[in-house]
């Protein structure tokens, strides 16, 4: 009996071994179909959607809406969002590539014009410390759901701000439980008459130097229309957020007060070969989200 249940176990494996391997074969081809069939811009692209425009530099290239939805949801894993803009792809790692990353763009108008009064007085060390035990802090309620927990390193790049053209950006290093590898999150927001661009990158940390040469030149390719620019901004018409640029770093402190339910952090973070998950990080708002039992981009 036990030579038959044996013979009959490696007979299931001889016949799931083809199957499997078949299987792998056609959804290698599949991605490799869709990665093909991706339609990438330069040159000038308009963003009707944040009555702005992006001048596409040479080294990356730009994918459109449907497109950008097409690998964050079928080749990446991610749930359905319609409020991505588009990607950037660098040139020199591509979507199939090992060290491929990618720049996602959103807009949030929903809160107003941001005030950037307080950017000479943040004290970006003392955010650090409030930011790490927010996200901390929310692991009791993502190990609940099943989801494996999360810290922040501290700054891959600490905050800086570009007064003069509204851009602030910084870089995180997050720490995935269970991962070896730490995850950088590069973020840039672009600020304009009624809200802000956001521009996100996601990579292994150990691509820091590459993640952060390529955003630097992308910090300066996103520009606003005229009448929707920050300067263009009207004092008692417009809408003005209750919040400062602190809060769009901080995000967890700015949750504390109920102001930035729409800020979600996201992530993309980059796993050799594994499926990529969007992450919404906010102590107290948007559960953070994961891959159940797997391991999180």
């Amino acid at each position: 009996m036990k030579n038959m249940i044996a013979a009959a176990a490696l007979a299931g494996a001889l016949w799931a071994g083809p199957a499997l391997a078949q299987a792998d074969a056609n959804a290698d081809g599949q991605r490799a179909a869709m990665l093909n069939a991706l339609r990438y811009q330069d040159g000038e692209i308009a963003l009707s959607d944040a009555n702005a425009h992006l001048n596409v530099r040479p080294g990356f290239r730009f994918l459109g809406h449907d497109d950008s939805r097409k690998v964050l949801e079928q080749l990446w894993g991610n749930p359905p969002d319609d409020s991505v803009l588009g990607m950037l792809v660098p040139d020199d790692a591509g979507l199939g590539s090992e060290h491929s990353w990618a720049v996602v763009l959103t807009y949030s108008d929903g809160d107003g014009h941001v005030p950037d009064e307080d950017a000479a007085k943040i004290d970006y060390d003392d955010l650090l410390k409030s930011m790490k035990t927010d996200i901390h802090d929310s692991n009791e309620e993502r190990k609940k759901a099943g989801y494996k927990g999360i810290e922040l390193v501290g700054w891959a790049q600490a905050p800086r701000y570009d007064a003069t053209g509204k851009r602030l950006y910084w870089a995180k290093e997050l720490a995935f439980e269970g991962e070896d590898v730490h995850t950088l999150n590069y973020d840039i927001r672009v600020l304009n008459r009624e809200g802000f661009l956001s521009m996100n990158a996601i990579a292994d940390i150990a691509d820091k130097q590459r993640v952060i040469a390529g955003m630097e030149q992308v910090l300066p390719m996103a520009e606003f229309d005229s009448g929707h620019r920050y300067a263009d901004y009207k004092p008692g018409s417009d809408k003005l957020a209750a919040y400062g640029l602190a809060a769009l770093v901080g995000g967890g402190i700015a949750a504390k007060t109920g102001l930035l339910a729409k800020l979600g952090l996201m992530l993309l973070a980059l796993k050799k070969f594994v499926v990529l998950i969007v992450l919404g990080i906010g102590a107290f708002f948007k559960k953070i989200f994961g891959k159940k039992g797997g391991t999180v981009q």
